[in-house]
């Protein structure tokens, strides 16, 4: 037989600019071999193996997620979650720490993640005051919903040798109170105090953890993922190896955290046998933290957050998580060894200092692969913009971060600020490469890997409350999802998934409802009926 599969009577979206729309395709060795319509199709079906009607439903490519933490997001999935509906203030928080130290007995961590002030009764993080009331005699690490900063116990603090004279350290912040004493609370380089004694996890663990996690991906439609400065990059391979020997099935690129490299050498993904490979998993290149987040007031801006509280005096425009020599090293590194280099920036002067560094370099990756990637850009300056859409550089960004924060960001930034944050319909006027991605875990939302929110967020440009997010910015549901297919997938390496063309591989997803004909604010209560990889259907509802 010619073909494998021929899918026909469907409604389908290819992302392919020169022919985005479709009715049925054909399959072939897990590729994609034929795209036409109905009536075209009507001639192949006796070069079919197996037809499968699709019953006038919509098909999209696989969903391409350029931007997220794979590896975070499979043992945040394990942890206490900080996140309403599960937990809605500290004191609910306190009582979770306490039963799980009741469960898993005296000295072992205990972990949580997702903490948003904005979203707790208290309206306020949790200070080592607050986790010690849920356990005192363990270690008790929390990490907020932006990774950017976490909450420990007092414990922790004893581990680590954190006092009052204990300096910040370089691109960190520790939290203290009015006597000077450390709160708790730990911003940006500080949290690798405490993350450095946490006992490593075992191959084996992460492995089973990134199967559960892959079954989720797949109910979402995502076949294709990333894990942005992941810091298992040493035997990140024998990782995946595992985890696709147990039944993890989705794509994978990987970025290693540029201060790992720093401190172990060259070696840690350049020896790797999936260095900007072609397989199903690859490792891209490296990662580097620029600044913090808005929601966390640690993105380095131009201008000062909104004071805390009326007594508020301190003038607070963020801070750089990493140095200009840092980014110089960076760049010379992933120039010497042709891998990409991706830098997390949020605020205007992070946004600034990244492209004056970069813009002027040329592309020298293949087939269309970014070299240089800026990954979130909240606040771009016009020059910035200017700069960007005249350079080979692309930006992954998240629309899904003003809609699931609204109340952080407007509690930290002036109402006008919020709504001229990522602006990209104007980059795409620009002709500024873009994508959209979750950054998941990094959200706060109970489901923050799910891919139909975020497009939600760039149709509506409203948050989940109703509020206004920047109604100029908005964009149709067709650019979003390209957004999320076709132009995503360069971003992490892989040059032939994102498009339902001749050629690519046969990654797509059948849905229960029409995401093109259906009222923007519905998009969000889109299902995924199916979802196949290379041809071959490995999630069913």
């Amino acid at each position: 037989m010619k073909y494998d599969k021929l899918f026909v009577n469907g409604k389908i979206f290819t992302s392919d600019k020169d022919s985005p729309y479709a009715e049925a395709i054909a399959v072939k060795d897990g590729r994609i071999a034929w795209v036409g319509s109905n009536a075209d199709a009507a001639a192949l079906r006796s070069e079919a193996e197996e037809i499968i009607d699709l019953g006038g439903r919509r098909m999209l490519p696989g969903f391409v997620d350029c931007h997220m933490h794979a590896m975070l997001l499979a043992d945040f999935a394990t942890q206490i979650s900080a996140l309403p509906p599960a937990i809605d203030s500290i004191k609910e928080l306190v009582d979770n720490i306490s039963e799980k130290r009741e469960a898993q007995g005296p000295d072992a961590w205990i972990r949580g993640w997702g903490y948003d002030e904005g979203k707790l009764a208290e309206h306020r993080a949790p200070n080592r005051y607050d986790l010690d009331r849920g356990c005192s005699d363990a270690p008790v690490f929390v990490m907020r919903i932006c990774a950017h900063m976490c909450a420990v116990n007092s414990y922790v603090l004893d581990m680590a040798g954190i006092t009052k004279d204990t300096p910040d350290p370089e691109g960190g912040k520790i939290g203290r109170d009015e006597n000077g004493e450390p709160d708790g609370l730990l911003y940006e380089t500080a949290m690798r105090l405490a993350m450095d004694l946490m006992p490593k996890q075992t191959d084996e663990k992460i492995a089973r953890d990134f199967v559960a996690l892959g079954e989720i991906l797949l109910s979402q439609g995502l076949t294709t993922v990333s894990d942005m400065e992941e810091n298992e990059i040493d035997r990140y391979s024998e990782i995946y190896d595992k985890a696709s020997a147990l039944g993890f099935k989705n794509r994978l690129a990987a970025y290693s955290a540029y201060h790992l490299i720093r401190k172990h050498g060259p070696q840690l993904i350049t020896e790797d046998p999936s260095f900007n490979a072609d397989g199903m998993f690859r490792i891209s290149g490296i990662k580097l933290l620029g600044d913090g987040s808005v929601s966390g007031r640690t993105a380095w801006c131009d201008s000062p957050y909104l004071p805390v509280n009326e007594e508020d005096t301190a003038v607070e425009y963020g801070m750089p998580v990493c140095s200009e020599e840092e980014i110089k090293e960076a760049l010379a590194f992933c120039k010497a060894h042709k891998c990409q280099l991706s830098i997390h920036v949020m605020g205007a002067k992070a946004i600034d200092r990244a492209v004056d560094l970069t813009w002027q370099e040329k592309n020298w990756m293949p087939d269309g692969i970014p070299a240089i990637r800026l990954e979130h850009v909240a606040m771009p300056t016009e020059t910035a913009m200017e700069r960007a859409a005249a350079s080979d550089m692309a930006w992954s960004t998240q629309p899904v971060f003003v809609y699931a924060e609204i109340e952080s960001y407007l509690k930290n930034l002036p109402g006008s600020t919020v709504k001229a944050s990522y602006p990209v319909a104007k980059w795409l006027d620009m002709g500024i490469r873009t994508s959209l991605s979750s950054d998941a875990p990094a959200t706060s939302w109970s489901t923050p890997s799910d891919p139909f929110v975020n497009l939600k967020s760039a149709v509506t440009r409203k948050a989940w409350d109703g509020t206004d997010t920047g109604q100029e910015h908005r964009i149709d549901i067709e650019t979003a999802i390209s957004l999320y297919t076709a132009e995503a997938a360069p971003f992490v390496g892989f040059t032939d998934v994102g498009m339902l063309k001749p050629g690519y591989a046969a990654d797509f997803i059948i849905l229960d409802r029409d995401i093109l004909d259906i009222p923007s604010d519905e998009i969000d209560q889109v299902k995924v009926l199916e979802t196949w990889i290379n041809g071959e259907k490995v999630y069913e509802r």
